[in-house]
């Protein structure tokens, strides 16, 4: 589906009349980043599932319909730290939902380019950009074969959930910080998170609220390549 269709499906979806229950999207604060309103599922699974069988396909999970730990932590960040972005090209990569992208434009950044490979996501993230008064720019695509162009500082939040993403996005990450980028992740310490290569910023420690999928975090850090 475009980006267009996506943006009119969830726009009909946030219009219907009936918006209780979880498999449908609610307007709430982020957890850890108050300042920041998302359209969410209260239970991503669920949503998923009606998603799913409304359009008649098998679909990405919706990672965008969930706040993830890492993201937040990220966005508390750079909304306790603006100078970070301020007057800044700011790029976040896998975006999903888009907060921690929305925290950037709040902190001040010149430009904000919110990418993710679900048109689904970048619905996501333009109508919570709305929501949050905010200018971002939603961009398609696998970008992790470059170094993130001209964005003088480069975001990602919780992109180190599997092998095969880990294997991809760490070298993406890596050439942005030689080409000078101010690099900076948000990750709760998963397994395949290149701790050794890390810096940590900065730390939070996880409500229960923040990781509903991911019970067993109790901190989540900001981290940059050393």
């Amino acid at each position: 589906m475009s980006r267009t269709g996506a943006v009119a499906y969830l726009e009909d979806e946030l219009a219907a009349p009936d918006v209780s229950g979880s498999d449908r999207l609610h307007l709430v604060q982020a957890p850890l980043v108050p300042e920041v309103r998302l359209h969410l599922a209260e239970d991503a699974v669920v949503w998923w599932a009606r998603m799913e069988a409304e359009v008649g396909a098998v679909l990405t999970a919706p990672f965008w319909a969930t706040a993830w730990p890492g993201g937040q932590a990220l966005a508390r960040y750079l909304l306790d730290h603006p100078l970070t972005v301020a007057g800044r090209r700011v790029l976040d990569v896998a975006s999903g939902s888009g907060l921690v992208a929305i925290a950037a434009g709040l902190a001040g950044a010149a430009a904000v380019t919110a990418n993710d490979v679900d048109p689904y996501a970048l619905a996501a993230i333009t109508l919570n950009a709305r929501a949050n008064g905010v200018a971002v720019t939603p961009c398609p695509g696998d970008l992790l074969d470059g170094d993130g162009g001209d964005a003088e500082v480069v975001l990602a939040g919780d992109v180190f959930y599997s092998e095969a993403i880990a294997k991809r996005m760490w070298p993406f990450l890596h050439r942005a910080a030689v080409r000078g980028a101010l690099v900076l992740l948000g990750d709760p310490g998963r397994g395949y998170l290149p701790a050794d290569q890390l810096t940590t910023v900065a730390s939070y420690p996880a409500a229960a609220t923040d990781a509903p999928m991911e019970p067993q975090i109790s901190s989540i850090s900001v981290l940059q390549p050393r």
